[in-house]
This record gives structure tokens, sequence and C-alpha cells, in this order.
């Protein structure tokens, strides 16, 4: 099993990178918490990596931090929470947050992702609300974060992740409209996450 992964970024997404190491490219999923902290593509990067094996395909799954690799793979672990769904989770609440909805049984805020409904967010915060007492103690520090690009850029980006997340394209672009009027800066990580909390 793949579980440390360095080498050069060649490409990256809102939702996957791809890094060469020893002249493999692999293909990564990541969640935008991970995306925002990036190096420019041709730098070196290091992600904490998860295996996930099915009988038709080997996925991998990549974190810059332990507590999200962490709470990622207890996520996959309660009942009807997969990989993808994990991912999305994690991109629509930082680690922080989404420890402290769990743990305080916050099933609104828990159902505000996509995907999550009222019954499997009920099972995350019964299967773990006492799980958790090593991760999100403290909001890691955040990489600075880099100057925006032109607005159709970051926009596209973000309307690039909200679709590979499964959210419809008509409904992405409507809830990134809102999110900037609703005074969202033009920064990819905070514009995402209330653009997502707008889809419907």
């Amino acid at each position: 099993m793949i579980g440390h992964l360095r080498g050069i970024l060649l490409e990256k997404h809102p939702n996957e990178v791809i890094v060469e190491a020893q002249g493999v490219g692999y293909q990564v999923v990541i969640p935008v918490s991970t995306y925002t902290s990036l190096p420019e593509a041709g730098g070196e990067i290091r992600l904490r990596i998860h295996t996930h094996v099915r009988e038709d395909a080997i996925a991998l799954f990549g974190f810059l931090t332990v507590e999200e690799k962490a709470l990622f793979e207890k996520l996959i672990g309660v009942s009807g929470i997969g990989p993808k769904l994990g991912i999305t989770v994690l991109s629509g609440l930082a680690v922080a947050d989404l420890v402290q909805a769990i743990r305080s049984g916050d099933v609104v805020q828990l159902t505000k992702v996509p995907g999550v409904g009222k019954k499997t967010a009920e099972r995350m915060v019964v299967e773990l609300r006492d799980k958790l007492d090593a991760i999100g103690a403290a909001r890691p520090a955040s990489a600075p974060v880099p100057a925006a690009p032109a607005r159709s850029a970051v926009e596209d980006d973000v309307l690039s992740a909200l679709i590979n997340l499964g959210c419809p394209k008509p409904a992405a672009e409507t809830a990134i409209q809102k999110a900037r009027a609703a005074g969202a800066p033009l920064e990819f990580e905070p514009l995402f996450r209330k653009a997502l909390a707008l889809v419907r």
C-alpha cells in the first residue's frame, strides 16, 4: 500500500493532482483544503496517501496534513460514506469546523455539504463524536494565500471543482454568482466553500 508520496507536481486541479515520482505519474484525488496549499506545477510535493482498493480499481487519496488524512479515514468508516463523499465532506468544511460540527451534533451544518442527507449526518455524529479527540484541537495554520488570478480563472476553478464533486453545472454557476453577490472574496477556497453551501 502507498502511504506517502513525494515527487514533482506535474498538474494540479481543484480535485486531483498528478505527481511524478521516479518517472511514474500518480493520479491522486485531493480535497479543496489540500489544493489551496499546493505549490505551483513543477514544485516538489509531499502527500500523505490513503490507498483505496476495489475489485476493479486502485485509487489514491492525498492529504497535506495528518489531520486531514485521519479524519478522511474515520469518515469512510461510517456506514454510507465512501471515499468520494469523504473527499466532498472534507472539501465542504475545514477540518476544525467539521470536527466541531460532529462533536456538537450540528446536523444542520453537516447537511449543507452536497450528498450528505440527514441520516448520513446523524450517523457521522453517532459514530464519530467520541473518536475525534486527536483531531481538530487547533485550527492548522494556513499557507499564505497566493494573489488571486484573473476573476474568470478563479471562478472557472471553483466551477470545475463543484462539477467534479457532482454538482450540476447550471446549479454550480448560480451558486458561484450568489456567493460573489453575498460578498465571498475572489479567492478559491472561500469562494468554493460559500458556493458549495449554496448549491441546491
